[in-house]
């Protein structure tokens, strides 16, 4: 067997290696082009004009430097339990999902053999507790994602849940012989994941079958790109036409901009699909018959110069501000007009109220799920970049008590647990 094993998260947003070498695990720098240095941003740029393509922060600075131009693609694992996303053509070519996720992977799999000089074909890889509650488009989900493994150069691929990878993290810091019952929250990009686990400092090997210590799992489809889209949808999809009136065609009344339009609009993965040639020309369509063409215009040009990513970068700037200050504002210039809205902590706590109040049910499910009160948990980590989001935040302080909750390496814990999970294949 290897001497040295991969953990990878794969992530909806960003993606961490972890390098397990004889059961000593660390976290790997994985991009050399992002100053924070630890996380790959899971997204992948094709350039039209070299046929080059790029990933993470580098295909975010081509795309940006090439004002938009070419084939940008984000939050691809959202698509993995999609059985209608067969392939997508770029520059002539047809690419199957695993396809593009390799890319990531490979890239991902070549820092890490960068750093410990030498080649590895074997992964632990993570996944959400569920891709989907349809069995069937899970079990595809995971069979696409070892597939793109596959592709990227790994031979040996093993699969853990996300949440449980945390709390293998959460475990290391435990003293020799230390016990505790501990719930796991992880709030991923597209889905938040659940687990209360029973677990032991001093272990230097994982046990192959680990469920006995494992209490309960659960998780629901809410994440960072769901509040994103909230606020997209209340506070900037005005700009581009939500409100506006548009005559019918031949008649004497007026209807709404069509909701399935507005769908896509606040889905930052979605955005691309309204430029096919018949949606876009029924857009510009509505703008000859709306009461405020102007804002359609908008829509149009944020469609063709493909600013969407842009866009929601900057709803995601205002997201992380709020988690420490109580008030931002929301600016984008990739238009003619610019856009600029004040948005309050308190405002954005409501337009999330309802998605909390979801996480909230599905935490609570969890807990009865394992037969234990808030009470009987030792400890809470929490890990994912919402999970510094303050009403989320107090909501676990005021169920578990502040003084459980255990928050560090927000974005990273997963992929380095899933290193630790990497020992019981040594």
């Amino acid at each position: 067997m290897s001497e040295v094993i991969f953990g990878i998260d794969f992530g909806t947003t960003n993606s961490a290696l972890a390098v397990n070498v004889n059961s000593h695990v660390r976290v790997v720098d994985v991009d050399p082009f992002n100053e924070a240095g630890s996380t790959l941003k899971s997204v992948l740029y094709f350039d039209p004009e070299e046929k080059a393509f790029f990933v993470g922060q580098e295909a975010i600075d081509n795309y940006i430097e090439n004002d938009g131009y070419g084939r940008f693609m984000q939050s691809i694992k959202a698509f993995l339990p999609d059985e209608s996303f067969h392939s997508t053509e770029i520059r002539g070519k047809y690419y199957k999902l695993d396809d593009l996720i390799a890319i990531i992977l490979k890239r991902l799999k070549s820092e890490g053999e960068k750093y410990i000089d030498t080649m590895v074909d074997s992964v632990v890889l993570g996944r959400p507790v569920f891709f989907s509650e349809d069995k069937n488009k899970d079990k595809l989900a995971e069979e696409r994602l070892k597939s793109a493994a596959r592709k990227a150069g790994f031979k040996d691929i093993h699969m853990q849940y996300e949440p449980i990878a945390a709390a293998l993290s959460y475990e290391s810091s435990l003293s020799s012989g230390e016990e505790k019952i501990i719930f796991i929250g992880d709030f991923g990009g597209g889905t938040s994941d659940f687990t209360v686990m029973k677990i032991k400092g001093g272990q230097e090997k994982r046990e192959n079958d680990d469920r006995q210590n494992i209490l309960s799992l659960n998780g629901v489809y809410i994440g960072g790109d769901t509040f994103d889209s909230r606020v997209m949808r209340e506070k900037i999809a005005v700009h581009f036409g939500k409100d506006v009136s548009i005559k019918a065609f031949m008649d004497d009344y007026s209807v709404g901009f069509p909701k399935i339009l507005i769908r896509n609009l606040c889905q930052w993965h979605l955005i691309p699909q309204l430029r096919l040639p018949k949606t876009l020309q029924s857009i510009r369509e509505m703008k000859m018959r709306a009461d405020k063409p102007e804002l359609l215009e908008n829509l149009i040009n944020l469609i063709e110069d493909n600013y969407g990513y842009m866009l929601f970068q900057a709803i995601e700037k205002n997201k992380i501000e709020l988690s420490s200050q109580s008030a931002s504002q929301i600016v984008f210039e990739g238009l003619k007009q610019k856009i600029e809205e004040d948005v309050t902590r308190n405002e954005f706590e409501e337009i999330i109220d309802n998605d909390i109040k979801e996480i909230a049910k599905c935490v609570e499910t969890t807990l009865a799920d394992a037969s234990l009160s808030p009470q009987d948990v030792d400890g809470v980590f929490l890990t994912g970049g919402s999970s510094y989001i303050v009403c989320l935040k107090q909501y676990f302080e005021e169920l578990f008590g502040k003084e459980k909750i255990n928050q560090t390496d927000a974005f990273t814990s997963v992929g380095y647990g899933l290193g630790l999970e990497g020992s019981s294949y040594l």
